[in-house]
């Protein structure tokens, strides 16, 4: 029986296309959405080791012995997949979905159309450093996200790295390898070359330097074509010529040298020990083509078309009174630290909120204000404002408290947020379902409801186009 299902098999809404990969750990497949006639990725759980293929699709453990590792196995799958499709990152592959079936476990992604790093780079070499430095900083940014989650990612190499049309780069294969920890017989997973030294027994002590070190495998290959040598031959006598030494002092600054050589130091305690760290020691970004970043900007008034040089001329017609003027962009650095807090109190999707709010805030002490409100408990709610709200005085309106995100909805049927979570979804991911329950709390109407969602769409084409939805399926026609 092959491993991987075959082409044209149903599961569930969707049909399989073809096979994208088979690892120690499982198959990956391009699948089609038939409900949104969407390209997508499902991961199957499937830990060749232990598991194998049945006659009837279904993947069954191999002996008696090794059911119990499978089952604990698959339900480590799905906890993962619950907690991953919560983060919502330019930089880290979506997790739309994840389900069960065949007695086994799959996890719904976005399917990322470009190139892995390994083909995306063989014909850009060699790269400049602003190149190198603006596919680095987005990636590390995507890492954050998943280490404030209490996760690693455990596989960072070339090839779970892809670099998409519009340049930007974004990791793939989240899950997987922490399906997997201390404590079963299927511990060990390592890319040569790539892993770090913990990686290659159970009790290695891994953390955020691990991915780290990945990390700064991956640079030091891009910048020398090399891969590092495997981590258990640098314990003792390391041999591998550093980035310093072995990269082109002509084309790279020392700053990033150093840096990558910080993240590849062969004992834990000697890297950086967090994302902020590393960002930190690297280069600052200088190439413009890489703007795809989770910086969170209030958008500027949209300018007047230029007239038309050919147009006859005629008397100026009366001045308008000017515009206002646009609001400035919030401070980044202060609405990553309000993204981080709330995100204690509501979960990682505390980014997106502040994302949408932030476009309808004129300052940050208004944005403080509203972001309160997502907060349940009164007193942390009060000291959220207190410790963010840039206004020496208290706000003079009072700041009340919303449901939490798993508060039954509003007035609205379950098929109407069904189809409303179905139709966000397209375009944010499997964060959706928990926008929509927060967002019908609030809602009278399906219009209503599409239009507080709309918020959370960054495409001002997309978000307009949602919120007309909205009108279309509640009967009512846009005027």
């Amino acid at each position: 029986m092959d491993l991987a299902l075959p082409r044209g098999y149903a599961l569930n809404e969707y049909r399989i296309e073809s096979t994208l990969g088979i690892g120690g750990f499982g198959v990956t497949y391009l699948a089609t959405d038939a409900n949104l006639n969407l390209k997508v990725a499902i991961k199957e759980y499937l830990p060749g080791d232990v598991a194998g293929r049945a006659e009837d699709h279904s993947v069954r453990a191999k002996s008696a012995e090794a059911v119990e590792t499978f089952n604990w196995g698959r339900t480590r799958f799905l906890e993962e997949s619950r907690t991953l499709a919560s983060f919502h990152h330019p930089n880290i592959v979506r997790v739309m979905r994840f389900f069960e079936a065949n007695q086994t476990a799959y996890m719904v992604m976005e399917f990322v159309a470009g190139e892995p790093l390994s083909e995306w780079i063989k014909t850009r070499r060699p790269l400049t450093e602003s190149t190198l430095v603006g596919l680095a900083a987005p990636l590390l940014d995507g890492l954050e996200v998943v280490h404030r989650g209490g996760y690693l990612h455990r596989d960072i190499k070339p090839e779970n790295v892809y670099v998409r049309r519009d340049a930007s780069p974004v990791l793939l294969d989240f899950g997987s390898a922490r399906a997997l920890s201390a404590g079963t017989d299927m511990t060990t997973i390592v890319s040569l070359g790539f892993a770090p030294f913990e990686q290659y027994h159970s009790r290695g002590g891994e953390g955020p330097w691990t991915d780290l070190y990945s990390l700064g495998a991956v640079l030091y290959w891009m910048l020398t074509g090399e891969r590092p040598v495997e981590a258990p031959g640098r314990a003792f006598d390391d041999p591998m010529v550093p980035a310093a030494k072995a990269a082109d002092a002509s084309r790279y600054s020392q700053q990033l040298l150093k840096a990558i050589d910080w993240a590849l130091a062969p004992e834990k305690e000697k890297r950086p020990q967090s994302v902020a760290a590393l960002r930190k020691a690297l280069p600052a970004v200088t190439s413009p083509s890489f703007a795809d970043q989770p910086t969170i900007f209030i958008p500027q008034a949209a300018k007047a078309p230029a007239a038309d040089a050919a147009a006859p001329s005629s008397p100026p017609a009366p001045s308008a009174p000017p515009a206002p003027s646009a609001p400035p962009p919030l401070d980044a650095e202060a609405l990553a630290k309000i993204a981080t807090e709330l995100a204690l109190h509501i979960g990682p999707i505390a980014s997106q909120v502040v994302r949408s709010q932030a476009r309808k805030s004129v300052s940050l002490s208004e944005l403080v204000r509203k972001l309160a409100a997502e907060i349940p408990d009164e007193k942390a709610r009060a000291a959220f404002v207190r410790r963010h709200s840039h206004e020496s005085k208290p706000a003079a309106e009072p700041v009340h408290s919303g449901p939490p995100a798993g508060s039954p909805a509003g007035p609205l049927d379950a098929a109407a947020l069904a189809r409303a979570e179905a139709a966000l979804a397209a375009y944010i991911g499997a964060v959706a379902r928990v926008l929509v329950r927060r967002a019908a709390a609030r809602a009278h109407t399906e219009a209503e409801l599409y239009h507080l969602l709309a918020e959370h769409i960054e495409d001002p084409a997309d978000r307009k186009a949602f919120a007309r939805k909205g009108l279309s399926v509640s009967g009512r026609r846009p005027s």
